[in-house]
C-alpha cells in the first residue's frame, strides 16, 4: 500500500539514507543500504519505479560467471577491463573501471541471490568474448522492490526533489516538490540515482547540440535534475562530450515502438541509407552506428537482412525479439530483394548492388567494403544476405540513455570542481560520469548501476554509521 511522504516521515523519523530514484541504481543502493541496517527511503518522481532501466534491453556485462562456464566460454576480469578501455578510448576513468571489474562478480552473485535471474549470455559489442548476460529488466525491478520492502526501505512516488540541502557543508537533505507543496525531507546521507538527461532538450542543446536530429527517448523523468542539484552546490561533471545515441529506434511516435528497437546488425543484417547504400562497419558499437546514421539523408536508415538472421531471434532480449517486432507490423517483409527495395522505397539496383558486394565480401571474394569482418564483438562471422524472405526495419538513432554526469570517486562519492568529497552526497548510475569514457561496452549501463548502485549503498550507509565502507 502506497504511502504519502508526510505520513512516511510521520511513521520512520528521518532517514538514514535517502535516495532519489527508483530505476535499478536507486534499489539497488536501498536494498544494499537496507542490509546494512540502515534506514531508507526512496523518493520517485514519477508514479511507478524502473526509470530508464525498465526500457533498457536487460543485458549485464559480467565476467567469469557461472552462465559463461555452461556455455563454454572463457573469460576473464583482465579481458573485461581491456575491452571497457579500449571501447571507451581510454578516457575513462581508470579507477572507476577497476572498481567495476573488480566487484562485478560479487554484484551478479548478490543479485542472483535477491533473486535475479540470468538467461542466455549474448555476444555484443565491445566485448571481445560474449559477456552480455540477459535477463528481463521489469522483473529485475520488481525483485529489488519487493527486497527493498522486506528490508522496511520505503518508496514514495510522485515527489520530485529539485534542491540539495547542505549543513556546514555537508549534504544533509533535499527540497522536494509533492503535489505543488515545498518539503525539505532531512537524511543522514543522500544517494543520488535519477538517471540522465535525455529527455531535457535545453542540456542536450547545451552539451550535445549534435544530437539535435536524434530521437528524444529514455524514461519520462529524465530530466537531469540530479545533476542540476549537484552542480548547484558545486559538483563536477563530465564526459558531455561523448553523449551518443542508440541506433535501432523507429522514428515517431508509434505505439507499437516499446522503445528499445532491435539490433539485427549484430546477428546478420546490414544498415543501409535511403538511397540504398551501406554507409557503416554494423559490428561498431551502436552508438557508433548511430552517429553515422545521424550523417545520412533524413538521418535514419533500414536494417535489411534475410530469414538466416530471422531465425536468430530470441523474446528474452528485445533488441534480438525480431519475430515480436514482425507480429506487431514493425518489420517490412517481402519475398526478393526486388520487393523489398520497392517496399521501402530505395532504388532497386542500388540495393541489389550493395548486397551482392557486402555478400561477396562475407564469400571471402574481396574486402569488405567498411571493413566488416564479424557481427558483433568479434565474436562470429557475419553470413550472406540471399534466404528469403527478406526484411527491412526503419531505424533511426535515440538519445535513450547520457552516459555522463557527476564526478565520483570509486566509492560513490561525489566530488567538487577541485576533486573535493562532497561530504553525505554520493551517486550512481546514469547520472554520474566517467566511466565508459568515449564508448560504451554493451551490457556495461546496466552493469554500472548494479555494480556502483550497491557500492552506494554500502558506502551511504558506512557514512552515516561512521564506519569503514564493508568490502565483500
Amino acid at each position: 500500500m502506497r504511502q504519502s511522504l508526510s505520513k512516511v516521515l510521520q511513521t520512520t523519523g528521518r532517514p538514514d539514507v535517502l535516495v532519489l530514484g527508483a530505476g535499478q541504481a536507486g534499489l539497488t543502493a536501498a536494498v544494499a543500504a537496507a542490509q546494512q541496517g540502515a534506514r531508507v527511503l526512496v523518493l520517485e518522481k514519477l508514479d511507478y519505479a524502473g526509470g530508464s532501466t525498465s526500457m533498457s534491453s536487460g543485458l549485464t556485462a559480467y565476467a567469469g560467471t557461472d552462465e559463461q562456464a555452461a556455455e563454454g566460454i572463457t573469460d576473464t576480469v583482465e579481458s573485461l577491463r581491456a575491452d571497457i578501455l579500449a571501447t571507451g578510448q581510454h578516457k575513462n576513468d581508470a579507477a572507476l573501471v577497476d572498481a567495476y571489474c573488480r566487484e562485478q562478480l560479487t554484484t551478479y552473485r548478490w543479485l542472483k541471490d535477491l533473486g535475479v535471474v540470468y538467461g542466455h549470455v549474448h555476444a555484443a559489442s565491445g566485448q571481445s568474448v560474449p559477456r552480455s548476460h540477459s535477463t528481463d529488466p521489469s522483473r529485475m525491478i520488481d525483485v529489488l522492490l519487493k527486497r527493498a520492502e522486506e528490508l522496511g526501505v520505503h518508496v514514495v512516488y510522485r515527489v520530485r526533489a529539485f534542491e540539495l540541502v547542505v549543513t556546514d557543508g555537508a549534504v544533509t537533505g533535499v527540497r522536494a516538490e509533492v503535489g505543488g507543496t515545498l518539503t525539505d525531507v532531512e537524511a543522514g546521507a543522500v544517494v543520488i540515482a535519477s538517471g540522465g538527461f535525455s529527455r531535457n532538450l535545453e542540456l542536450l542543446e547545451r552539451f550535445v547540440p549534435q544530437m539535435v536530429h536524434a530521437i528524444h527517448g529514455g524514461a519520462p523523468g529524465s530530466e537531469g535534475d540530479g545533476l542540476l542539484m549537484g552542480w548547484k552546490i558545486g559538483a563536477d561533471f563530465r564526459d558531455t562530450p561523448y553523449v551518443k545515441g542508440t541506433f535501432g529506434i523507429r522514428p515517431g511516435d508509434d505505439p507499437r515502438e516499446s522503445g528499445t528497437g532491435i539490433l539485427a546488425v549484430y546477428k546478420g543484417a546490414i544498415a543501409v541509407n535511403r538511397a540504398g547504400r551501406r554507409f557503416v562497419d554494423e559490428s561498431l558499437p551502436y552508438k557508433a552506428i548511430g552517429d553515422a546514421c545521424l550523417e545520412q539523408d533524413g538521418h535514419l536508415a533500414w536494417q535489411v537482412f534475410d530469414q538466416t538472421t530471422m531465425d536468430q531471434d530470441d523474446p528474452e532480449v528485445h533488441i534480438y525479439w525480431f519475430s515480436g517486432r514482425l507480429a506487431t507490423g514493425l518489420l517490412e517483409v517481402a519475398d526478393t530483394l526486388e520487393e523489398l527495395a520497392a517496399t521501402i522505397d530505395v532504388p532497386v539496383e542500388t540495393l541489389l548492388a550493395t548486397v551482392e558486394s557486402y555478400n561477396a565480401a562475407v564469400r571471402g571474394e574481396k574486402p569488405d567494403d567498411f571493413g566488416r569482418t564479424s557481427l558483433s564483438g568479434s565474436t562470429a562471422t557475419p553470413t550472406e544476405i540471399v534466404t528469403g524472405p527478406f526484411y527491412a526495419h526503419l531505424s533511426g538513432t535515440s538519445v535513450l540513455a547520457t552516459y555522463c554526469g557527476l564526478t565520483v570517486d570509486p566509492d560513490t562519492r561525489v566530488l567538487d570542481v577541485y576533486g573535493e568529497e562532497i561530504p553525505g552526497l554520493f551517486a550512481a548510475g546514469e547520472v554520474t560520469g566517467g566511466f565508459h569514457g568515449a564508448g560504451y561496452v554493451t551490457g556495461t549501463s546496466v552493469g554500472k548501476s548494479g555494480v556502483f548502485g550497491r557500492i552506494a549503498g554500502l558506502t551511504a550507509a558506512a557514512y552515516v554509521a561512521g564506519t569503514e565502507t564493508p568490502h565483500a
